[in-house]
C-alpha cells in the first residue's frame, strides 16, 4: 500500500481534529450568511477551502469552527453571536454529516456515528468586551475555546503582532484565564505575544492549546511558538496545533510578505487593502518577485521539530482553512490532510504517533479541561471581577 493509502486508512480510524477553520467568517464576508448561496453539501471549491465532500475526503472527524470577528468592529459581541448562529444553522442544515459537540464524550460519539464533531472557538478577547459574564455566556452557547487576542492587543493581554501593552497578561487577564478554567473553556494561545503565553501557562490550572500556530525555531515569525514555551506543554498537559499558513511556516514567505507589505505602503496603500488599485500594485510586485511556495514537507518540518521539543502527546493540527488567502502546495483545502499524514509516514512517524496527532491528543485535552472545571466549580463561585477593579482602568 502506498503512503497515501496508509494515511487514508489511518484517518478512517483516527480522523483529524482540526483546531481552526474560518468558514463562518468566509460565509459572512462572501454571502452575508446566505447558506443557500454557499451550500457546503456540494462542491464549493470555486469559493471556499471547505465543504462537506472535501471534509470527508480529508478524513476530518472533528472541527473547531472559528467564530472569529475583526477586532475593529463596533460591536464585536453581537458579531460573535452572529457567527455562533451561523455554525448552529450549518448544524441544523446538515444533521447527517455534522454533530454539535460540547465535550470530549461528544467527540467520541460523533466518531462512532460517522459524523463530524463540530465545536466552536472564539478568536480574540475582544469578543468578550472585558466581561467575565459575557465569557460565561459564550461558553453556555457552545464556545469551547477563546483565543486571548487576535492581531491587536486587548486591554488585558498582549498580541504577538502589536506593540507590548501590559507586558503579557494583566491582573484581569489572569482572572480571565482562571474563569475559563472554571468554565471548562480552553485557553488558546495562538496570536498572543510570547510573554502572554508564559503568563497564561503560569496561571492556567488546565491544559492550554495553540489552535493554529507553528514553531518559531523553524520559521521566525511572532505568530509561532518559541521552544521554551513548547518545552512547558508536557507539564501543563496542553497541545500545539500546527498551522499551514505559508507566511507562518516558510521563512522565505515571511521575508517575501514583509517586502510585499512594504511595497504596498510605499505606494500609499495599507498592506491589507484589497481594492482594485491596491491589488494591481500587489500583482505587479508578485510578478516581479514570485511568491515562495510552501509544501506539506514544510509543515512536516515544523512537526518534526515540535515533536522533538514538546513530545508527541502535545501536538495537533490547525490548518486555518478559509482564514488564509494562500495555502501550501499539496495542502490546498480540507481534502488534503492525507498528504500531510503520508509525508509523516515517509519520515518514519508511527501509527501510534499519528493517531495522537490527528485525534487522541485533542480529545484528551478537552476532557482534561472538563475535569479541571468540575473541581473548580465545586470550590468557587463565578468571578464578578471587572477590568477596572483589578487593573484600575475603565473599558
Amino acid at each position: 500500500m502506498t503512503s497515501l493509502g496508509r494515511a487514508r486508512a489511518l484517518l478512517a480510524e483516527f480522523p483529524v481534529v482540526d483546531g481552526h477553520n474560518d468558514l463562518p467568517w468566509a460565509l459572512r464576508e462572501q454571502v452575508r450568511y446566505d447558506l443557500d448561496a454557499r451550500d457546503i453539501a456540494g462542491d464549493q471549491s470555486a469559493h471556499l477551502h471547505t465543504d462537506i465532500p472535501r471534509l470527508r475526503a480529508g478524513g476530518v472527524g472533528a472541527q473547531y469552527w472559528s467564530v472569529y470577528v475583526r477586532s475593529d468592529l463596533p460591536d464585536a459581541v453581537t458579531a460573535t453571536l452572529e457567527q455562533i448562529d451561523c455554525v448552529r444553522r450549518l448544524l441544523d442544515r446538515h444533521p447527517g454529516e455534522l454533530r454539535a459537540a460540547l465535550t470530549a464524550a461528544d467527540m467520541e460519539a460523533a466518531r462512532a456515528e460517522g459524523r463530524i464533531a463540530s465545536l466552536m472557538g472564539a478568536e480574540g478577547g475582544h469578543s468578550i468586551d472585558n466581561s467575565l459574564a459575557t465569557l460565561r455566556a459564550l461558553y453556555a452557547l457552545g464556545v469551547r475555546y477563546l483565543t486571548l487576542t487576535h492581531n491587536d492587543n486587548v486591554a488585558w493581554a498582549d498580541s504577538a503582532t502589536d506593540e507590548p501593552g501590559v507586558g503579557g497578561l494583566s491582573a484581569f487577564g489572569r482572572e480571565v484565564v482562571r474563569e475559563m478554567n472554571r468554565e471548562g473553556m480552553l485557553v488558546d494561545l495562538s496570536h498572543v505575544a510570547a510573554a502572554t503565553m508564559r503568563d497564561a501557562l503560569d496561571t492556567s490550572a488546565a491544559p492550554v492549546i495553540f489552535s493554529h500556530s507553528s514553531s518559531r525555531a523553524v520559521c521566525d515569525h511572532p505568530r509561532n511558538i518559541p521552544d521554551d514555551v513548547l518545552e512547558r506543554l508536557p507539564a501543563n498537559g496542553g497541545m500545539a496545533m500546527v498551522t499551514f499558513v505559508p507566511k507562518f511556516v516558510l521563512q522565505a514567505a515571511v521575508d517575501w510578505t514583509a517586502a510585499a507589505d512594504e511595497n504596498m505602503r510605499a505606494h500609499g496603500f495599507h498592506h491589507l487593502d484589497t481594492t482594485a488599485g491596491a491589488m494591481e500594485v500587489h500583482r505587479a510586485f508578485e510578478e516581479a518577485h514570485p511568491r515562495p511556495v510552501a509544501t506539506a514537507a514544510t509543515v512536516a518540518d515544523h512537526l518534526d521539530h515540535m515533536r522533538e521539543v514538546a513530545g508527541i502527546d502535545h501536538l495537533g493540527i490547525g490548518g486555518d482553512y478559509d482564514g488564509t488567502a494562500f495555502t501550501p502546495d499539496g495542502l490546498n483545502d480540507v481534502s488534503a490532510y492525507p498528504n500531510l499524514i503520508a509525508e509523516l509516514l515517509d519520515r518514519g512517524w508511527s501509527r501510534t504517533d499519528l493517531s495522537k496527532l490527528t485525534w487522541q491528543n485533542a480529545v484528551r485535552v478537552l476532557g482534561a479541561a472538563e475535569d479541571v472545571a468540575r473541581e473548580l466549580r465545586s470550590a468557587r463561585a463565578p468571578s464578578h471581577a471587572t477590568l477596572e477593579s483589578l487593573d484600575g482602568t475603565g473599558d
